[in-house]
């Protein structure tokens, strides 16, 4: 049962933090990526409507978030 405690400060100030964190960490991954293609990311999805690179990308973005996640969580 879900109680009153996620409601105190410190502990909704930590997720939030945590959140943040994980969000920070996952933009500087696909930024990195990013530079380690040889291509414009963005151009060739949105302008060439790469749907494949689309795809590898959206994976990409969910394999570094699940292990962000869990690096976050412990």
């Amino acid at each position: 049962m879900l109680g009153v405690e996620w409601m105190k400060p410190g502990l909704f100030a930590g997720s939030l933090l945590f959140a943040l964190l994980g969000v920070l960490v996952f933009w500087v991954c696909f930024v990195i990526i990013d530079k380690l293609t040889p291509y414009d990311l963005w151009k060739e999805i949105v302008e060439k409507q790469n749907i494949a690179l689309a795809i590898v990308v959206g994976a990409m973005c969910i394999a570094i978030g699940l292990i962000v996640s869990a690096a976050v969580h412990g």
